[in-house]
């Protein structure tokens, strides 16, 4: 059994390491669409995305192990609102791998089907993949806070602007979206246009898992006073 605080201290811990994997592994999309632009020499940041992405599902899969086989006593008794929460913090720590397991299928994507660099729906691409470095940064921190937020009796957290970007961003990304898939059919190469098509709906899908993750939060904020959601305190 752990002490009351040794729980939620692990689990503050290892969700940190865990999202610093998600957060590099998203910031290497950009790099990757300029390697592949200018020469083509993008496998060493291949290897690396890939690299992340199996780290953090060796991390997810050690906090989901640590929350399944945790009993009340061993969560401890301070830690009510990881206690109440167990199995929407297993669902939320899924989702949130969806998000490295997507970014890693994007990197792999461009690589194999070989989009045309020196196009406007690949300018608009990169536009994506920058919109999600943003969307992975805000994400990591909003999901520190929120995780610290449960794991400590005495905390009170606010993620409203974090929530808020992420949203903003989402709906960038919606428009370069749209951009993207505009630009591709206008030149009538069809094969060519339904790649970048397929291309933008998988950015596109990456930044919705993101927000869909702000919304579980939120739903759980909902019922927790730890963690602050809204500006009127919810």
């Amino acid at each position: 059994m752990t002490d009351d605080a040794g729980f939620g201290e692990r689990l503050e811990t290892r969700t940190g390491a865990y999202v610093e994997r998600l957060e590099a592994c998203a910031a290497l999309l950009p790099d990757l669409c300029d390697r592949y632009a200018a020469d083509g020499d993008y496998e060493e940041t291949l290897a690396r995305i890939e690299s992340l992405e199996s780290e953090a599902d060796d991390l997810v899969r050690e906090i989901t192990a640590m929350i399944t086989d945790a009993g009340a006593d061993d969560i401890g008794l301070l830690n009510t609102r990881i206690n109440f929460n167990q199995s929407a913090l297993l669902d939320l720590y899924r989702d949130l791998d969806i998000v490295a397991n997507h970014t890693e299928r994007i990197a792999q994507e461009v690589v194999m089907t070989r989009p045309d660099p020196g196009s406007e729906p690949f300018d608009r691409l990169r536009e994506m993949s920058e919109e999600v470095v943003v969307m992975a940064e805000t994400l990591a921190d909003v999901v520190v806070r929120f995780v610290r937020g449960l794991a400590r009796a005495d905390a009170s957290e606010t993620i409203a602007d974090g929530i808020d970007a992420i949203r903003a961003a989402e709906s960038r990304c919606d428009t370069l979206r749209n951009a993207a898939i505009e630009a591709a059919f206008e030149d009538g190469s069809t094969a060519e246009a339904l790649l970048q098509r397929e291309l933008a709906i998988l950015l596109d899908e990456l930044a919705n898992a993101m927000e869909d993750l702000t919304d579980a939060m939120v739903i759980i904020a909902s019922k927790e006073p730890g963690v602050i959601t809204g500006g009127d305190g919810a």
